[in-house]
C-alpha cells in the first residue's frame, strides 16, 4: 500500500484529493496538513512514501518544507496552480520527484505518483517548455545588482557593496529596468523571481 501525506491550505480541496487518492485500491492517505510546517511534522512522524503538496501555503511554504524534508526517504511532489521557472527551479534543487499542475487530470495524479514510486521524476510538461524557452537578458553585472536590490538595499548600499559610484549604479537600475520592460524595483524583483533568474 502507498501511504500518502497530502498538505494544502483549501479544506475543499484538501477533502477531495483525499477521496480521490483513497479510491486508488493501492494507495491510502495517511495524513493531511494544512500548511507546510504540519507537513514536515506528519511526514516525520507517520513516515509516508509520498507528500503531496501545495507551493502557496501559511507558515511555511510548499517548497520550504520540502527543502525541510531533504533527508527524509519521502519522495515529494508540488502539486500547484502555478507554472512559474523560479518555483520549478527551487523545487528542483530541493530534489522533489514531481512538479504537476492542478489543472491536470485526477488519474495523472495517481500514475505520477507510481511513476515516482518506480524511481522516476514526473514534471508538468509546461514547466520544461517554461525552463527552456527563456534565458535572462541581463548580464552578471546587472545580476549583481538586481539580486542587490531583491535583498532590500538601496542605491548607495549598492555602490559600497559592487565598489562602484551611486551615478553607475543608477545606471544600471535603468538598464535593468530597460531590458525588464518594468517600471520600478518592485515590478523588476517580481518579474526575476518568477523568471527564477534571482534566488
Amino acid at each position: 500500500m502507498i501511504r500518502i501525506v497530502l498538505a494544502e491550505d483549501q479544506g475543499m480541496l484538501l477533502g477531495a484529493l483525499g477521496s480521490l487518492l483513497n479510491l486508488e485500491e493501492d494507495m491510502e492517505v495517511v495524513g493531511k496538513a494544512k500548511n507546510g510546517e504540519e507537513s514536515v511534522h506528519l511526514v516525520n512522524e507517520l513516515k509516508p512514501d509520498i507528500c503531496i503538496m501545495d507551493i502557496e501555503m501559511p507558515v511555511k511554504n510548499g517548497l520550504e518544507a520540502a527543502e525541510e524534508m531533504g533527508d527524509q526517504k519521502c519522495e515529494v511532489i508540488i502539486l500547484t496552480t502555478f507554472a512559474r521557472a523560479g518555483y520549478f527551479e527551487r523545487a528542483r534543487k530541493a530534489n522533489v520527484s514531481g512538479y504537476l499542475l492542478k489543472d491536470s487530470p485526477s488519474e495523472e495524479l495517481a500514475s505520477s505518483i507510481r511513476s515516482i514510486l518506480n524511481g522516476r521524476k514526473v514534471y508538468a510538461p509546461e514547466l520544461i517548455d517554461l525552463v527552456y524557452e527563456e534565458n535572462s537578458p541581463l548580464t552578471e553585472r546587472e545580476s549583481e545588482v538586481i539580486e542587490l536590490i531583491s535583498k532590500g538595499k538601496s542605491t548607495k548600499e549598492i555602490s559600497k557593496e559592487l565598489h562602484l559610484t551611486n551615478g553607475t549604479v543608477r545606471n544600471y537600475i535603468s538598464v535593468i529596468f530597460d531590458k525588464l520592460e518594468v517600471s520600478n524595483r518592485i515590478e523588476a524583483i517580481s518579474k526575476v523571481k518568477d523568471k527564477g533568474w534571482v534566488e
